[in-house]
């Protein structure tokens, strides 16, 4: 998936920042809800933004990375062994090659892509994504459940097996808490329930889910690494990366934002599963992981001996699969269109037709 043409680089600015620790504090404060109202309307304005949460530290984050990098430097025969297509690949390794992006199938997608300003839009991408990903299960499992294939015990690759559990469900329950955290302070913002989304999350198939591409292979500028798309969950919880390369679109998509994630702080992006609560109030957020002239940047400025892979350190939360999904009542259900673009669905049959759409399992 490369792009040779050079396009005017994205704006590099920060997206608002949340004081998690506010509300960890006191729910009850001024100030607490009032940081909680500035979340609701930068998930609502942004479809993201960067959350601070002093319980988060750098170091957990780079331990993580650490694992990831010397985890994916393993031969490809070696990791594929942790694969299990079978489960739509919702637990394990997914191979390089193997998630397609659904844009260029999807004409909503492209429509969005036309209305783009030119200079704006997500580099052109053909094909499946030259990431890797390994997905780890992260929270209570469900009781009981319609959909076993999205909630399937985790895989544990057997050179690694003496600190792989204790090291992803450090960093996994990590990322966690600060995105409950934040689901509770949105909730608050949108002047629901503070327990609205976190409730609805409870027995999620949450997915601790890194991604991992190889910069030796695919390291030259104009490289998409993961095409543009948008997350299908709830909320997407991501640590700072070693290398950019992540764009964003806002809301109204005229603009194209590079991400700048600043140290002991967490980036957020709103997903489908957020869009279809609110009832398109809150929009899930386009993106794109491409090689600019920053990661090169990086690259040359490396000074260790780590290897070469760009580690996204991200995780998905879901609301359960055996929730429904539908505008929710009384806020976000008022008009007759909302209704009819997001009707009542099983969140774990959203996610199944979603992974059919980029081809991970079959609709």
């Amino acid at each position: 998936m490369v792009q040779t043409e050079h396009k005017p680089q994205a704006t590099t600015d920060l997206l608002p920042i949340i004081d998690l620790g506010l509300y960890l504090q006191n729910p009850d404060a001024p100030e607490a809800i009032a940081e909680s109202k500035r979340a609701a309307d930068a998930i609502r304005d942004f479809g993201a933004l960067i959350v601070k949460d002093p319980r988060v530290t750098e170091k957990e984050n780079n331990d993580f990375i650490d694992l990831m990098e010397d985890y994916f430097n393993q031969d490809f025969d070696v990791k594929l062994k942790d694969a299990r297509p079978q489960y739509g690949y919702q637990v394990g390794v997914t191979p390089e090659l193997t998630e397609d992006p659904k844009c260029p199938k999807d004409p909503h997608c492209l429509e969005i892509i036309d209305h783009i300003p030119e200079a704006n839009r997500p580099l052109k991408f053909h094909g499946a994504d030259p990431k890797w990903r390994f997905f780890w299960r992260i929270g209570e499992q469900p009781p009981a459940t319609q959909f076993p294939r999205l909630n399937a015990e985790p895989v544990v690759p057997e050179a690694f097996k003496e600190n792989w559990s204790e090291t992803m469900d450090v960093w996994g329950n990590t990322l966690h808490k600060a995105v409950l955290g934040l689901a509770e302070m949105i909730a608050v913002g949108f002047d629901l329930p503070k327990k609205t989304f976190v409730d609805m999350a409870q027995y999620g198939p949450h997915l601790l889910a890194p991604t991992a591409s190889d910069l030796n292979k695919y390291g030259k500028v104009g490289t998409v690494l993961a095409g543009f798309h948008y997350d299908l969950n709830f909320l997407t919880i991501h640590g700072k990366s070693r290398y950019p390369g992540l764009n964003i679109w806002p809301r109204n998509e005229s603009e194209k934002l590079a991400v700048r994630v600043p140290d002991g702080c967490l980036l957020v992006q709103a997903g489908k599963q957020l869009e279809w609560l609110t009832g398109g109030v809150v929009q899930a957020g386009y993106h794109e992981v491409i090689v600019n002239e920053a990661t090169v940047k990086a690259i040359e400025n490396k000074t260790n001996d780590r290897p070469l892979w760009r580690i996204s350190s991200t995780m998905f939360l879901h609301i359960a699969s055996d929730n429904i999904l539908r505008p929710l009542e009384g806020v976000f259900d008022t008009e007759e269109k909302r209704a009819a673009k997001y009707p009542k669905i099983h969140t774990g049959d959203q996610v199944r037709k979603e992974l059919g759409l980029i081809a991970l399992l079959e609709k």
